[in-house]
């Protein structure tokens, strides 16, 4: 005979079965939602990169450099080549530019013969600091943040956009 408060075998095997479930599903749950959410809450790092030693930088014309880095975005592992110009005047101070055209994200070029750097999108025209010289850029060519340790000269990533 059944008593008040008796719970039937039935019902316990209910509870037990959810209790089961619920403890699997937290055991499941909780690391998925950490792998897909773990990229998006991971903090902005500084990417300071090594982009060549001191003495191969030629005094007073950019030199053309090409870093290689890997950038990760999210779980996606990507190798690409930085094209950066560095130009220094005196061996202590240290301009990086970014090689890429503010107009339509052409690969600028160093013309020696004129001291300028040449973009093949529609002309633009840039002087030996960056700055537009002539053509559609609207603005001069980006920057990179520099610092110099043991001999090397480091760029931070990404470039720092100049408004003029």
């Amino acid at each position: 005979m059944k008593k008040h408060g008796d719970i039937s075998r039935r019902d316990a095997m209910k509870v037990a079965i959810s209790l089961i479930g619920s403890l699997i599903g937290t055991a499941l749950g909780i690391p998925a939602i950490a792998y897909i959410l773990g990229p998006a809450l991971k903090k902005e790092e500084t990417n300071w990169i090594r982009v060549s030693s001191l003495s191969t930088i030629e005094l007073g014309t950019p030199t053309l450099l090409k870093p290689r880095i890997v950038r990760q975005d999210g779980w996606i592992e990507e190798k690409e080549e930085v094209g950066v110009y560095v130009l220094t005047e005196d061996g202590r101070n240290f301009h990086a530019m970014s090689n890429i055209c503010t107009h339509l994200g052409c690969r600028v070029r160093w013309i020696a013969e004129r001291e300028q750097f040449f973009s093949p999108c529609h002309n633009g025209v840039f002087d030996k600091h960056g700055y537009v010289v002539s053509g559609p850029p609207p603005r001069p060519l980006d920057e990179f943040e520099t610092k110099i340790e043991d001999g090397n000269l480091y760029i931070q990533l990404p470039a720092v956009k100049r408004t003029s």
